[in-house]
C-alpha cells in the first residue's frame, strides 16, 4: 500500500534497539517496518518499496552484509546504512566497501542517527545529479576509457559516505575529482573545504583542524572554528595527507572514528558531520611499511581508492583539454581565442607530460603570454627537449602534416586515419615489435594495444 511519507526498513534482533529506532523515525515524521533477522528482512524487502534500510551487522541467521549485497544487486537506488558494535570498525568498513551508504555505532548517538537518515533520504529522493552541474561548476574533460571509468566511479561514490582516498601523480586533477564527488552528492549545498596538509605548520595543525578556545594559547584572542567545523554537513578534502606528522595522524584517526572533535583549550567534545576525502601523490602503503604513516589511519581513509590516470595514459583527451584551456585563457585576458600552429597538437599528443594537466595549463599560459599575435608556435610552446622521444615523434608527426581530409570524410575519421598511419610507421620502424613500437611512440604497451584494437589494426 502507498505511504504518505518515506518508508524505512529497520533490521535488528534487539527489541530495545528496534523500539528506539522506530520512535526516532516517528518523531522525524517517517514510517517504518521492522525485521529481526535476515529471512524476515528479505520478505519485507520483496513486499514494500522502501526509501532507506538500516540494518544491524550481526543477525541471528546471518549477516547484515547479506542485506547490503541484496539491496546493491536488486534495488541499488535504496540507500542502506549499517549498525555496528562499538569498536568493530573493520566490519563497518567492509560494509561500506560492499556498497553501504554509511554506518552508526552502538550505543547509538541519536543526533548522528538523525543526520545519517536525513542525508540518506536526500540521496533516495535525488532524481539525478545533472541539476547540480552548471557551466561554471567543476568539469572532468575527456572521452578516453580512463576518464569514462573515473566518471562512473564518481557517480557511484557520490551515493555513499564512505571515505575515499584519491591517488595520482601531481597535476592529474585529484582536487577536481574530490570536488566532483562532493558536487554530485546530497551534500552539494553544504561546504567543500580543501586543505593542503603540507602547507600547515606542525605547531598550528591541531588548532587548524579542530579549532581553539579564546585564551588557550598565546595569541588566541577569540574562539576559532577548525576545518572540521567549517565543513559541517559537507565534505573535508585532505590533500597531501601523507605529509601529516605521526602525532597529528593519531588525532585525526580518533576524530574520524568517533565523529567528534575537541577544540584546543576546551573540555567538551563536539559532534561532527562531514565526509572525509583525502589525496596524495605518494605511495601510502610504502609509507605504512616504513612506519611513516599509521596503518590504522591508512585503512580508515582508504575504504575506497580511486586512481586518477596521468595525462600520458589518456592522450586522446589532449585536444579537448587544449581547446578548453585556451578558451579559459582568452576569457580571463579578454582576448580572441589563440590558435595553434599546425602540427603542434600532434607533438603535444606524444609528449610525456610529467607534470600532467597542470603542466599543459602552464605551457599554454606561457605560450600565450610570450607569443607574438594570437598564434602559438613551436618556439612559444618551448616544450622541454629532454623528453627522450619528442624529436623522434615530432619528425614522425611532420611526415603526415600535408595529409588532407578525403571528400565527405569526418574529422573523427580523418584523425583516425592519421593515427593509424603513425602507428603503422612506428611498427615498420620497430620490425613489427609491438613492445618496441609502444616505447618508440612514448606510450605504455597497454595504451598501444588499446589503440590497435580501437583502430582495428591487426
Amino acid at each position: 500500500m502507498p505511504h504518505s511519507s518515506p518508508l524505512v526498513l529497520l533490521i535488528d534482533d534487539e527489541p530495545d534497539i528496534l523500539e528506539l529506532l522506530s520512535l526516532t523515525l516517528d518523531r522525524m515524521g517517517l514510517e517504518s517496518e521492522t525485521a529481526a533477522n535476515v529471512k524476515d528482512a528479505m520478505a519485507k524487502l520483496n513486499s514494500y518499496n522502501f526509501d532507506l534500510c538500516l540494518t544491524d551487522l550481526r543477525l541471528p541467521d546471518g549477516s547484515g552484509l547479506e542485506i547490503v549485497n541484496f539491496i546493491q544487486q536488486s534495488m541499488p537506488q535504496v540507500p542502506v546504512a549499517v549498525i555496528s558494535a562499538h569498536g568493530n570498525m573493520q566490519a563497518a568498513i567492509d560494509a561500506m566497501k560492499a556498497g553501504a551508504f554509511d554506518f552508526v555505532s552502538k550505543p547509538i548517538d541519536l543526533k548522528q542517527l538523525r543526520s545519517l537518515i536525513e542525508s540518506a533520504l536526500a540521496l533516495a529522493g535525488d532524481n539525478g545529479n545533472d541539476k547540480k552541474q552548471t557551466s561554471t561548476g567543476p568539469r572532468l574533460l575527456g572521452r578516453s576509457p580512463a576518464i569514462e571509468k573515473i566518471r562512473e566511479q564518481i557517480r557511484k561514490l557520490a551515493r555513499s559516505m564512505a571515505p575515499v582516498h584519491i591517488h595520482g601523480e601531481s597535476g592529474t586533477g585529484k582536487e577536481l575529482v574530490a570536488r566532483l564527488i562532493h558536487s554530485t552528492s546530497p551534500r552539494y549545498k553544504n561546504p567543500f573545504i580543501a586543505v593542503n596538509s603540507s602547507a600547515i605548520p606542525a605547531e598550528l595543525m591541531e588548532s587548524e583542524f579542530f579549532g581553539h578556545r579564546k585564551g588557550s594559547f598565546t595569541g588566541a584572542t577569540s574562539d576559532h572554528p577548525g576545518l572540521f567545523q567549517a565543513a559541517q554537513g559537507g565534505t573535508l578534502f585532505l590533500d597531501e595527507i601523507a605529509d601529516l606528522p605521526i602525532s597529528m595522524q593519531s588525532k585525526l584517526l580518533r576524530a574520524i572514528q568517533e565523529r567528534a572533535i575537541r577544540p584546543v583549550g576546551s573540555h567538551e567534545e563536539h559532534s561532527i558531520d562531514c565526509r572525509i576525502l583525502s589525496a596524495t601523490h605518494q605511495d601510502l602503503k610504502s609509507l605504512v611499511e616504513s612506519g611513516k604513516f599509521r596503518e590504522d589511519l591508512y585503512y580508515r581513509i582508504n575504504v575506497i581508492e580511486l586512481n586518477v590516470p596521468p595525462l600520458r595514459n589518456r592522450r586522446e583527451d589532449i585536444i579537448e583539454l587544449v581547446e578548453f584551456i585556451l578558451h579559459q585563457i582568452a576569457e580571463r585576458n579578454s582576448i580572441d581565442i589563440p590558435t595553434i600552429e599546425p602540427g603542434l597538437i600532434k607533438i603535444l599528443t606524444f609528449y610525456s607530460f610529467p607534470g600532467n594537466v597542470r603542466e599543459l595549463e602552464n605551457l599554454l599560459e606561457r605560450a600565450v603570454a610570450l607569443g607574438e599575435g594570437n598564434r602559438i608556435t613551436a618556439d612559444d610552446l618551448a616544450l622541454p627537449q629532454a623528453n627522450n622521444k619528442l624529436q623522434t615523434i615530432s619528425g614522425l608527426a611532420s611526415s603526415f602534416s600535408d595529409c588532407q581530409p578525403l571528400p565527405n570524410e569526418s574529422l573523427d575519421d580523418f584523425l583516425k586515419r592519421i593515427e593509424s598511419a603513425i602507428i603503422f610507421k612506428a611498427l615498420e620502424e620497430c620490425d613489427n615489435n609491438k613492445t618496441r613500437a609502444a616505447e618508440y611512440l612514448g606510450i605504455s604497451f597497454r595504451s598501444f594495444r588499446y589503440k590497435l584494437k580501437k583502430l582495428s589494426i591487426d
